[in-house]
């Protein structure tokens, strides 16, 4: 009986922040664990050549990105952890899939749309800018899914459409070819924390408000010390629910230990103590992955055979699911 199949990738663009451990690394971790599910993990370093043109800073994000997750602890025995650009049959498949989907489908993408309404906004030629890897990435993304008959794909809200894209792709597919494609189902778990950056807004690379999550000690200590708070001296009672270090704070404490600082921003808590306890807090949790990634960090070799290991995994997976959509459009041997 196959396994219920789970999909996450991983854009490998910038440095790994508290948001992603909390947001994604952290479950996915736990869910690599889970006996009863198949997990595929990739890196999805094709997607990050839509817009970064560094290739040094996508080589660094891709080894960070890795040894993070490998560092944290993912089962990559029980999971398949693998670099997108390792699978040359998605490439083959999202020409295929690009085939069969429909410019209109295109044309409503949550980013391309936004960057015609910049673009108009500007007087500019409303695609002014606009890659064709832009405008049909979401097709990349289906390819990503359906080449592993992924069941449920992790995502965030505004993930959602890219998911559904890839399940009227997978529609219009079987109901011209028959039924090669499992159909994809976006999963939003709303118990996993958003967490605000050092400006209140959320954590993002974009706002260039995050705090690394493998930075020193010292670091880590002045990153938590720079969120924003407001004026009220010790001593005043604070809101909880307006505090970006009480909503960092429930992201990695016990009930217990929510319940325990809620009750010092009633008694009115300095904000230079309850910093200094969200840093001891955060700092328990991370040291010894921290340890741990300082170490992988310095033998990439081994990080780079655990991914060569995962794209033998999944290339066998691929070759499989294929063949089938080859034979399906009538690409096969003539014999």
């Amino acid at each position: 009986m196959e396994k219920h199949r789970v999909l996450t990738g991983i854009t490998t663009t910038g440095t790994p922040h508290l948001g992603n451990y909390v947001g994604a690394i952290r479950p996915s971790v736990r869910a690599s664990r889970d006996k009863d599910i198949e997990s595929f993990f990739f890196l999805a370093d094709y997607h990050a050549i839509i817009k970064a043109t560094d290739p040094e800073k996508i080589r660094q994000s891709s080894k960070e990105i890795a040894t993070t997750w490998l560092a944290l602890g993912l089962d990559t025995d029980n999971s398949v952890f693998y670099r997108q650009s390792d699978i040359p049959e998605i490439l083959e498949l999202t020409w295929i899939l690009t085939c069969n989907t429909a410019k209109g489908l295109m044309n409503r993408a949550h980013a391309y749309k936004a960057s015609v309404q910049a673009n108009q906004e500007a007087n500019e030629d409303p695609d002014f800018g606009v890659t064709m890897g832009l405008f049909s990435y979401p097709v990349l993304m289906a390819a990503d899914i359906l080449m592993f008959r992924a069941h449920d794909i992790p995502v965030g809200r505004d993930q959602i459409q890219h998911v559904e894209m890839a399940r009227d792709i997978a529609q219009r597919f079987n109901h011209h070819f028959g039924e090669v494609f499992t159909l994809p189902s976006a999963v939003v778990d709303d118990n996993v924390a958003i967490l605000q950056g050092l400006d209140g807004r959320k954590m993002s690379k974009s706002y260039n408000n995050t705090i690394p999550l493998f930075e020193t000690e010292k670091k880590l200590r002045k990153s938590l010390n720079k969120i924003k708070t407001n004026l009220l001296e010790p001593g005043d009672p604070k809101d909880v629910d307006d505090s970006t270090v009480f909503q960092i704070w429930e992201a990695f404490a016990t009930p217990a230990q929510v319940d325990d600082m809620r009750e010092k921003f009633a008694a009115g808590i300095g904000w230079g103590d309850a910093k200094k306890e969200l840093f001891e807090l955060i700092n328990a949790e991370l040291a010894p992955a921290r340890e741990r990634y300082n170490q992988l960090m310095a033998e990439p070799e081994f990080v780079e055979d655990e991914l060569r290991k995962g794209g033998e995994r999944a290339r066998a997976t691929a070759s499989e699911l294929l063949d089938k959509v080859r034979h399906a459009i009538g690409i096969s041997p003539l014999t």
